[in-house]
């Protein structure tokens, strides 16, 4: 028998592996923010607003002007962006459980370092990754995955806006007193060792800004100096007449007063101020990569993790399915695309949980299968195509009355609100194309019955998937029948084991603390 020489078996490996990455791949940079409403960038048409640097990027390549985060709270979003799964397959947010190694290993840093990207995190991680599915706490570093990537520089929980209160950036405190500059900084140090390395790199950046409490950079106090803010014409309690007790029954709208007529004003300008830092981080990090000669072998995808109500229907946070929580700033520039350098927009439905598949394919891998997102890639070539016919929309932590669960299309939202114990359990539409401030509940109009019978299809076909494919941790299986519209309430209480059925039935003692009117938060406590 001929034995073939190690030599030539080592040189057909490094040919493979030189062809399998050899690397007209891309660069890959993911910009997430925290709490940011999708009218707070200037390619929204918002012509207050200042953020042009963001602009630029968004204006060279597609902008998903229907893009959705799943649930509308960071530390499930956050999961879902790195993973490419609803929460009810994550099983991460809070209260409920951390993400399990398991599942980490299939996420998007994970996979692409073992494929040959040399891979970084900046700023606020935001969930737990854990063996078990037990404790979700996130306010250590213990609960990080530090060793994932080739650099890291994030911390626990929420961070401090001061640069010098976070332990893996707190060098660069004394010339960036401010995280949000400092993020941007860090990025920059981060871009310039990764363009030395022999491989594309991928770089998750994920500010704080403009969560809470806001604390915005003094050096940019003169920016807004000057507006005063216009209120949306779903402003306050009015723009919450129509909407059901449900829906009212939380902090979002009982305790959170930034946004009151009073207040306005001042909590804008604080508001928007923060997210000009980012901008200001933003042009940092795009400065860098002209530096390093680099522009036009990166991509940049951009979103947040839930999005911000800032007064309308009278709520103050995010959370809950309506439009300004849930719909995201998101656009891809992709300086590579053919179509790059004109500006497109994508009307059909998109989500938080398509970053992951996106970049998978971006990296020429292929999606794993078990997630739910689809790459957007598609939609750059043709911005009128879909690659959903609908999105969940997921409200399952906080008080219980709040629980909900809604689909949305392009042209249609329909959210089903289960909670019965002393309400009358509801239902929501809004024909989004002509009502995008949700101001007209058309469930009970019959000039819209096909178009709920359709949704109400949507949502129970998308139910039906939960119940085969949830976790069964977390309460996942008993949200499943909460919202199972084929169900009593009686038959829900009695799947209920005796705490949560205490839950559910004296909700307003055992949602006390989240209800209530808030007091000073202990340190890392905030969500």
């Amino acid at each position: 028998m001929k034995h073939t020489p190690i030599f030539a078996i080592l040189l057909v490996a490094f040919a493979f592996t030189s062809s399998l990455y050899s690397d007209d791949r891309p660069n890959i940079i993911l910009l997430l923010t925290d709490d940011q409403n999708f009218r707070s960038v200037g390619y929204s048409g918002n012509p207050q607003v200042k953020t042009p640097n963001i602009d630029r990027l968004a204006n060279k390549g597609t902008i998903f002007e229907s893009g959705y985060t799943t649930t509308s709270i960071c530390m499930a979003s956050r999961a879902q962006v790195m993973t490419g799964m609803y929460e009810y397959k994550t099983g991460c947010n809070f209260s409920h459980g951390p993400l399990t190694r398991d599942k980490w290993e299939k996420s998007y840093p994970v996979v692409l370092r073992k494929n040959g990207y040399y891979t970084g995190f900046v700023g606020k991680f935001g969930f737990a990754v854990r063996e078990e599915a037990s404790n979700s706490s996130y306010h250590d570093n213990d609960a990080l995955p530090i060793d994932s990537f080739d650099e890291w520089y994030g911390w626990p929980a929420q961070g401090k806006y001061e640069t010098a209160e976070n332990e893996f950036v707190a060098q660069y405190a004394e010339k960036y007193p401010h995280v949000t500059r400092a993020v941007g900084a860090v990025s920059q140090d981060f871009i310039k060792n990764a363009a030395k390395k022999d491989k594309p790199f991928l770089l998750s950046v994920s500010f704080k800004a403009p969560h809470g409490p806001m604390s915005p950079d003094p050096m940019f106090d003169e920016i807004y100096a000057d507006t005063v803010w216009a209120q949306p014409d779903n402003y306050d309690k009015n723009g919450a007449a129509h909407i059901p007790e449900q829906a009212k029954s939380g902090r979002q709208y009982l305790h959170i007063n930034d946004f009151e007529p009073q207040n306005y004003q001042k909590t804008m300008r604080k508001y928007n101020q923060l997210i000009y830092g980012i901008d200001y981080a933003v042009g940092m990090i795009a400065d860098e990569l002209e530096r390093q000669g680099i522009e036009r072998e990166t991509v940049v995808l951009f979103l947040t993790d839930n999005g911000y109500s800032l007064g309308a229907h009278g709520m103050g946070g995010k959370v809950l399915p309506y439009e300004e929580p849930s719909r995201s700033p998101m656009f891809i520039y992709d300086p590579r695309h053919p179509n790059a350098g004109q500006r497109h927009r994508v009307n059909s439905v998109t989500g938080n949980i398509d970053m992951a598949p996106t970049i998978f394919e971006l990296a020429g891998l292929p999606v794993p299968s078990n997630m739910d997102g689809k790459s957007l890639l598609p939609l750059l070539d043709d911005p009128n195509g879909s690659v959903h016919d609908s999105i969940l929309l997921i409200q399952a932590w906080g008080n219980a009355p709040t629980h909900s669960l809604a689909v949305v299309t392009e042209n249609y939202k329909y959210i089903n609100w289960p909670f019965s114990e002393g309400m009358e359990s509801h239902e929501e539409l809004y024909h989004l194309t002509t009502d995008r401030l949700e101001m007209r509940n058309q469930a009970d109009n019959p000039e819209f019955k096909n178009a709920l019978d359709q949704m109400r299809k949507r949502y129970d076909s998308s139910l039906e998937k939960w119940k085969a494919e949830s976790v069964e941790t977390g309460n996942y299986p008993l949200f499943a029948k909460i919202y199972d519209r084929s169900l009593s309430w009686q038959d829900k209480l009695e799947a209920m084991d005796d705490r949560t059925r205490r839950m559910y039935v004296d909700w307003r003692a055992a949602d006390k603390k989240l209800s209530a009117p808030k007091k000073k938060k202990k340190k890392g406590k905030d969500k």
